[in-house]
């Protein structure tokens, strides 16, 4: 299966998005890679696969969702530092500069974050999905200072209209104590 489209359906009820988790597996040949509450009292729920079977999915849960979905969309080939800093797992061997988008969902900050990374020479360190953020996201990137800010305008330009940029930030050469509570 190609697993380089991914889906997301962002509602405003946590029990209808087990629902439409659960129905957006079950629509099409899907793979659930996010599916969990988020702040404040919403859920993610994020699906890849082949980009026919992600689209029906994605529709199949905007459906569901109907008036509770916040915010959602279908990436096809998406980069693939998406999926390490969706779970955090990212491995980088150091950090140059940092460039941060902070988004007022969730959907919107994956979107944000693999504009951020096709647009420039940068690695993605993690995308932060609401938890204790009031319902925000944020996706933090590293690399050389040009292609950080290159790729953090890129990820606020990204975003369209699919949720406003909260804030966005390049830290230049960001100190060794906030490094060690970047992950």
């Amino acid at each position: 299966m190609d697993l380089r489209t991914i889906g997301c359906v962002e509602l405003n009820s946590v029990a209808l998005g087990m629902r439409v988790a659960d129905e957006m597996v079950k629509a099409a040949s899907v793979e659930l890679v996010v599916a969990r509450p988020t702040c404040p009292g919403r859920y993610i729920v994020v699906v890849c696969g082949d980009t026919g079977s992600v689209q029906s999915s994605v529709e199949v849960g905007r459906e569901i969702a109907a008036d509770m979905a916040v915010d959602w969309f279908t990436i096809a080939s998406v980069h693939m530092d998406v999926f390490p800093a969706l779970s955090g797992t990212s491995i980088l061997p150091k950090i140059d500069s940092l460039g941060v988008i902070e988004t007022c969902t969730t959907a919107s900050c994956i979107l944000a974050a693999d504009a951020a990374a096709k647009a420039a020479d940068v690695q993605l360190v993690e995308i932060r999905m609401a938890a204790g953020l009031g319902g925000k996201a944020f996706v933090t990137m590293t690399g050389d200072v040009g292609s950080v800010q290159a790729a953090v305008d890129a990820g606020v330009a990204g975003v369209g209209d699919a949720g406003p940029v909260h804030s966005h930030v390049v830290i230049p050469s960001p100190s060794e104590e906030l490094k060690a509570h970047l992950l």
